[in-house]
């Protein structure tokens, strides 16, 4: 059963109704895009992704073991350098497939050691599912906080001993992991800057799910960029104020991380307007927020 807060993330992803693929189409889908994150069915349209050149790139599919359990991940570097620095890209609910495999590439053509971990490994498949709302009430719904926040720092102790430098280290993600870079920016020693798209701020706290963002913005060790919607059906932008005003007040009893975060709001952009396979898709939106991206991280010391 999905909580009130899943069921307004779970909205937020569909125009109308959710869709379902049949095995035929996902198949197809795998061959073509040639890697072992393949595109999940559900949100895929007739409209062509973006697709990041390879070209000079080392990449691949790791494991890096975390309480004994070997966490998949998909990982994209300028190929023959180190001391790299390093992003965190986090997926949304549909888990590492070719759209967050593409901006792990992006990143790294930016010169960056990107990994992208599967944080749902242990809850189950997403490529598996045709449809949306049995994926977030089998999978998503179940995956723990503290889970997702041990593998994201299994997956900074990986990138430490091939070629990242751990003084380095950014984190982004999106919608899902929106949210968790949030998160993560707050709990982690590790990251000196966050940029998140359009992730879930407030709620009603669970036992997978003990704190929101806004819960933890006293506790923000590195500064975030959240880069949100106007029109988003799933965070309203009442919920960005309310960011906003728990941020201020950190900032103004002292947290400098705090003080430092930013938040852009693009005016009739929808959720997922970044995911360029979906139609959310909103090319100024994703290009501008992807250019603020590269810039954060480079004036917060991660480049």
């Amino acid at each position: 059963m999905l909580t009130q807060d899943q069921k307004s993330e779970f909205d937020a992803l569909l125009p109308g109704k959710s869709t379902q693929a049949g095995a035929s189409r996902r198949t197809a889908l795998k061959a073509a895009l040639g890697v072992g994150y393949a595109a999940t069915a559900m949100p895929i349209m007739a409209q062509t992704a973006i697709k990041t050149s390879s070209d000079g790139l080392k990449t691949g599919e790791t494991t890096f073991e975390v309480n004994g359990f070997k966490v998949p991940a998909f990982y994209a570097a300028p190929a023959g350098k180190t001391n790299l620095p390093v992003i965190l890209v986090v997926q949304e609910i549909f888990g590492v497939h070719e759209y967050i495999a593409d901006t792990a590439r992006r990143f790294a053509q930016a010169g960056y050691l990107a990994i992208a971990p599967e944080l749902f490994a242990r809850q189950g498949d997403p490529t598996k599912y045709g449809e949306m709302a049995k994926l977030m009430t089998e999978v998503v719904a179940k995956v723990p906080d503290e889970q997702v926040m041990a593998d994201l720092d299994g997956a900074v102790k990986w990138v430490g001993a091939n070629g990242g430098d751990l003084k380095k280290v950014g984190i982004t993600g999106f919608c899902w992991g929106g949210r968790i870079t949030w998160l993560y920016a707050q709990q982690s020693k590790n990251v000196k800057a966050g940029v998140a798209w359009y992730g879930r701020l407030v709620g009603t706290p669970n036992a997978l799910q003990p704190k929101n963002p806004i819960d933890m913005a006293a506790q923000i060790n590195a500064p975030v960029l959240g880069l949100y919607g106007e029109k988003d059906g799933g965070i309203p932008v009442a919920t960005v104020d309310q960011m906003k005003a728990a941020l201020a007040e950190a900032g103004g009893k002292g947290n400098k991380a705090a003080k430092a975060s930013e938040f852009v709001v693009y005016p009739d952009a929808p959720h997922a307007f970044h995911a360029d396979y979906r139609p959310s898709y909103r090319k100024e939106a994703a290009e501008d927020g992807f250019k603020r991206a590269l810039a954060w991280f480079k004036i917060n010391g991660v480049a």
